[in-house]
């Protein structure tokens, strides 16, 4: 029987309100246009997430926008009361639809865990038949609450993923990890990304046989010429299987979504503010309409170009974090006005790179020819589209681009200092607590700083670019862990995704952790972002301890059912607390205690007079390891340890497997964030703030989301989706 504490949103969940005022009222009225054109393509392509995570989030959705435009939260509240919710009912009911609205859909986007609603299903649907929605269309809401309220309450699939694991719509119900696998292959032999896909498999009704069906996302759908794309029925024959399969490219995937998009990008490029805005934003429109990633790459490589705008953006498909197989993007866009304080110490960040990129611990064939200076900024964020906000990026994810042709980094300021202010602290002594409340902002600060430029920034992969061309001297480039010469290499249409599929996310993860860390412990990083002497250190020692705390706190984020990790960045954390209390001499320690409350409690515990002596080295040797088996595309030996230090078991101490239970018993909920809307009103951009309260972020997605119109779009799609779940 699973416990549903775990599958609820608590009723004392935060609310954070992500800031911009201050930053927007700086803008001119231009800028304001453009702002807000791309906040409107981001959060109407960001509907674009609820067909990528369940079969029943654009029903849920749907539905919770025809209840809040009919009555608001307070007025439903107060029906609800009167139809026999109490009061927790009510504050249950509503923290629900604003983690629903936060996370676009019923996972959560930090976690990958279906939540349900914390109130009884007969009460939600009285709540329904006596709302003003229900009054006004009887027989659609009827339609919609039969079509989600099994799905809605139920806890079939806990999580996502492919098969057995869970759901996942990115592929249809029938696909596994071989057929994402298979698919892979023959994506590889086209040479098509799967960022902008998703796979179908069918069987044949006439033959039997099962054939797949790759689905670009795009506005138009017919099968027309598209340069690097060939259309229609393919046969391929994959190589463990043996046999010949039937794949169809189509495109026209979300296709009245992508519309919306491309019409707000159009309006925005007539506010942009150079050249450079305007080419970008004209390749993401030829990008959405065709579905050409080629088209989304020259998009990017205008975009990195533009360095310093007032107003940064990037849309599209972006981070493949949720797919289980790990290639496919999900949808996201942002808007954010800079930080020009802030910005000022990432940009001496970048000044330094190339000296501080040095004292990575790999030779330096394994580092980039040539380090390409990205613009990096600190952000406040006006809009972002998707299922959740990070706090630092490094994009576009694009291999080559970010190999030969630059990035860019950006921190994301008003997330940062809304989502770690005022949060409880658990697993630490009282000393601790006090230095960690003390500079857990600016220790992380520096890390999201570290991580985004050095981590994600550095290394090179060794290509083999045409047959016997090759990026590095495969004669002289010695293996750092076999002494002998590289053997393994990628080759030409392979990416870091592709060969590292289900692990490239959080492996990435975990080596740009590793450099953050790493790197910190340079006095000449911390005086960049002005720390220096004892306060210097305190932030190298909250840096570490931030570090190994997340680690134990990552055992939220895996699943002992499936033996699996349902969130990239923990799995990596939790990956880095093995490696220093492997290190040994006591560095780290996790003590068993007796808590304030009489139940069982963890201690944390960073020697940090060993943060140098044991902690540097240990971390040294784990960290030149995962970037030689990236560079060399050695898949096998990178799975190998990386599992290894994955691996969550009660055979060594200190028995994590048991400690998950008190994890689990002490988690704290996760910020939701509720964002501004902006909205024109003659001629002149307006900003809607809103309070920090579930009420609050639902209205805000009431506002945003105002047209009928678009329900229908909605609709007519999950129509479409039906038969395959």
């Amino acid at each position: 029987m699973a416990d549903l504490s775990q599958y609820i949103i608590p009723n004392s969940t935060e609310v954070a309100l992500l800031d911009c005022q201050k930053a927007f009222e700086g803008l001119s009225n231009e800028e304001r246009l453009y702002a807000h054109h791309l906040a409107q393509a981001s959060f109407k392509g960001g509907l674009i997430v609820l067909f990528q995570t369940s079969p029943e989030s654009p029903g849920i959705f749907l539905l919770l926008q025809k209840l809040f435009r009919a009555q608001d939260p307070k007025e439903l509240s107060e029906l609800a009361l009167s139809v026999g919710f109490t009061q927790e009912d009510v504050d249950g009911f509503l923290i629900y639809a604003a983690a629903f609205y936060g996370n676009m859909g019923n996972y959560k986007s930090f976690g990958d865990t279906k939540f349900i609603p914390n109130v009884d299903e007969s009460k939600v649907e009285k709540l329904i038949k006596s709302s003003k929605a229900y009054k006004q269309d009887p027989a659609g809401i009827e339609t919609l609450w039969s079509a989600v309220h099994k799905r809605m309450f139920s806890l079939e699939h806990k999580e996502l993923g492919l098969g057995d694991k869970g759901i996942s719509t990115y592929y249809s119900a029938n696909c596994d990890e071989v057929d994402a696998k298979i698919a892979q292959e023959f994506l590889d032999a086209k040479e098509i990304s799967p960022y902008n896909t998703r796979l179908f498999k069918n069987k044949n009704p006439g033959t039997g046989e099962i054939e797949y069906e790759v689905r670009l996302a795009s506005v138009e759908s017919s099968n027309a010429d598209l340069p690097g794309y060939v259309f229609g029925e393919t046969s391929f024959v994959p190589k463990e299987l043996g046999r010949e399969l039937k794949f169809t490219v189509t495109r026209g995937d979300y296709s009245p979504l992508m519309a919306q998009v491309v019409n707000e990008l159009k309006s925005a490029e007539a506010h942009a503010a150079n050249d450079l805005e305007k080419r970008m934003l004209a390749e993401y429109v030829k990008s959405f309409s065709s579905g050409s990633i080629l088209a989304h790459k020259d998009g990017s490589r205008y975009w990195i170009k533009n360095t310093g705008p007032i107003v940064e953006t990037y849309i599209g498909f972006i981070e493949s974090y949720r797919d289980p197989y790990g290639v496919r993007g999900e949808f996201e866009g942002f808007v954010a006005v800079v930080n020009k304080d802030m910005s000022a110490k990432f940009s001496n960040l970048v000044n330094n790179a190339e000296r501080l990129l040095a004292h990575l611990p790999w030779p330096v064939e394994y580092e980039k020819d040539k380090f390409l200076r990205p613009d990096f900024t600190s952000l406040e964020v006006l809009a972002f589209g998707g299922s959740g906000i990070p706090a630092g990026i490094n994009i576009p994810n694009y291999d080559d681009i970010r190999q030969n042709e630059g990035f860019k980094n950006v921190s994301l300021g008003n997330v940062l200092t809304s989502g770690y202010k005022d949060s409880k602290v658990t697993f630490l002594r009282e000393q601790d607590k006090e230095l960690y409340s003390k500079y857990k902002i600016q220790s992380f600060e520096v890390q999201v700083g570290l991580h985004e430029l050095l981590g994600h920034g550095s290394g090179k992969l060794f290509i083999e670019e045409e047959p016997g061309q090759f990026n590095f001297d495969k004669d002289a480039v010695t293996h750092t862990e076999t002494k002998e010469k590289v053997t393994s290499w990628y080759k030409s249409g392979e990416t870091w995704d592709s060969k590292f599929s289900t692990i490239a996310s959080t492996y990435e993860e975990c080596r740009a952790e590793s450099v953050g860390i790493y790197l910190c412990l340079l006095s000449d990083v911390q005086s960049i972002f002005g720390h220096t002497g004892d306060e210097a250190d305190d932030i190298i020692y909250i840096n570490w301890l931030n570090m190994v705390r997340a680690g134990l706190l990552a055992l939220e984020f895996y699943s002992p059912e499936t033996s699996s990790w349902r969130q990239a960045h923990m799995n990596a954390r939790f990956v880095i607390l093995r490696v220093l209390i492997e290190a040994g001499e006591d560095l780290v320690k996790i003590e068993k205690v007796t808590g304030e409350d009489g139940n069982p409690d963890l201690l944390v515990l960073l020697d940090r007079a060993k943060i140098i002596s044991v902690g540097k080295p240990a971390i040294g040797a784990f960290l030149r390891k995962l970037q030689v088996y990236k560079s060399t595309a050695d898949v096998e030996a990178g799975k190998k340890m990386y599992a290894y230090y994955s691996d969550v078991n009660d055979q060594d101490e200190p028995k994590f497997l048991s400690l998950r239970s008190i994890v689990m018993d002490r988690k704290q909920p996760r910020k939701l964030f509720v964002q501004h809307h902006t909205y024109i009103e003659d001629g002149v951009v307006k900003l809607q703030s809103y309070e920090p309260s579930p009420s609050g972020l639902i209205q805000s997605f009431v506002d945003r989301f105002p047209s009928e119109d678009l329900d229908q779009v909605v609709s007519q799609l999950w129509e479409k989706e039906k038969p395959f779940y």
